[in-house]
C-alpha cells in the first residue's frame, strides 16, 4: 500500500484498511527492531519535531524512533519557533519544507496543524493537538492486538473526559472493529464530529459506538478500561474543580471488578496516581501500560516509513 507524502493529521482521514496496513507495518517494524535487523528505511532523512507543548514520550520516541529508521531528527521549541507568532504559519511551513523531509508538531489548536499541513510540501503529522491524538490510538490500537490477537469484536471503554484521546480512540475503535464507548460526565462529552464519523464507521465494520454516563454499567463486559487525566494541559486551573466532578469515573478495582475477567487497564500517560487510575490498579496493569508506551515508538516508525 502506497501512502507516500500523505499527512498524518486526523484518523478520520485513513480507511479501515490503511490502518490495518500501518498497524501490520508497525508490528513488523517492532519485531525487526528487537532483532536487531531493522533496515534504515529512511536513511539520511529529516525530521523537524515542534513542541508547543511540552513532552516526554512524544519527543523521545520519534527522536528515537527516527534514528533507529536510519534518519536525522531536530526538535524545536515553543520558545525557539512561536508558531504563527514570529511569521506565520504558512511561510514556517513553506521555510521547513526546503529543510526537512517530514514535519511533526504537538501544539494547542487542532487548525494550527491543518494550515501547516496545507502549505508544507512534506508530510505533517500530529503529534497531538486539543482535538486529537491519533498517533497514541495507533500505539494503543497495536497494544491491544498484541495482548489479544485481534481487534474486531473486543469492547473498550474510556472512563473520563471526553478530551482529544477520547476523540481519536471514538474513530480509531469503530474504523477497527471495536465497539467503544466512553463513560463521561454530561457536559464532557467528546466532540460531535469524532463521535458522528465514529459511528458511521461503525456501521461499516459491525461495530458499536456509545456515550455513557454511568461508568460502572458502561464497563460492563468491557476486555480493555482506558483512562487519561482529567485536567489536560491548558486546563490547570481546574484541575481542582475536576477531581470532584470525575471521582466516580476513576479506573479503580471496584470499577475493574465490573468489567470481563481477562480485562486490561491502558493509560496514555502521564498519570495522576489515586486520581484518575488508582495506584494499585496501574501497577497490576504496569507491563501493558508501559508497553502501550514503548508502543508509542514503534507506531510513529510505522507512520513515517510508510508517508516520508
Amino acid at each position: 500500500m502506497n501512502l507516500k507524502g500523505r499527512d498524518f493529521i486526523s484518523l478520520m482521514d485513513f480507511s479501515t484498511q490503511e490502518l490495518s496496513y500501518l498497524l501490520d507495518l508497525a508490528s513488523e517494524i517492532k519485531a525487526k527492531t528487537k532483532s536487531g535487523v531493522l533496515e534504515p528505511v529512511l536513511k539520511d532523512k529529516n525530521l523537524v519535531l515542534i513542541f508547543s507543548k511540552p513532552s516526554l514520550r512524544t519527543r523521545v520516541s520519534f527522536e528515537t524512533g527516527m534514528r533507529q529508521l536510519g534518519g536525522n531528527s531536530l526538535t524545536l521549541k515553543q520558545d525557539e519557533i512561536n508558531l504563527g507568532v514570529r511569521e506565520t504559519i504558512a511561510d514556517t511551513a513553506r521555510v521547513l519544507s526546503r529543510y526537512a523531509d517530514c514535519v511533526m508538531i504537538r501544539t494547542f489548536a487542532h487548525s494550527d496543524v491543518e494550515e501547516f499541513a496545507k502549505y508544507a510540501s512534506v508530510p505533517t503529522i500530529n503529534g497531538l493537538t486539543d482535538d486529537s491524538h491519533p498517533c497514541q490510538i495507533m500505539a494503543d490500537l497495536l497494544t491491544i492486538k498484541e495482548h489479544f490477537k485481534k481487534l474486531k469484536g473486543l469492547k473498550l471503554v474510556y472512563s473520563g473526559d471526553g478530551n482529544n484521546v477520547a476523540n481519536s480512540l471514538l474513530v480509531g475503535c469503530a474504523l477497527m472493529g471495536l465497539d467503544v464507548t466512553i463513560a463521561c460526565p454530561k457536559g464532557y462529552e467528546p466532540m460531535e464530529k469524532y463521535v458522528e464519523f465514529a459511528k458511521n464507521a461503525a456501521l461499516k465494520t459491525g461495530s458499536k459506538v456509545s456515550i455513557e454516563y454511568d461508568s460502572k454499567k458502561a464497563v460492563e463486559g468491557a476486555n480493555i478500561i482506558y483512562t487519561d487525566v482529567w485536567a489536560s494541559m491548558g486546563q490547570e486551573s481546574e484541575a481542582s474543580m475536576r477531581k470532584e466532578i470525575f471521582k466516580s469515573y476513576q479506573v479503580n478495582d471496584e470499577l475493574c471488578s465490573c468489567a470481563s475477567d481477562d480485562v486490561i487497564v491502558l493509560h496514555c500517560l502521564p498519570a495522576h496516581r489515586e486520581e484518575e487510575i488508582t495506584h494499585s490498579v496501574l501497577e497490576k496493569n504496569a507491563e501493558v501500560i508501559f508497553e502501550q508506551a514503548e508502543n508509542r515508538m514503534h507506531a510513529q516508525k510505522a507512520i513515517m516509513a510508510a508517508i516520508v
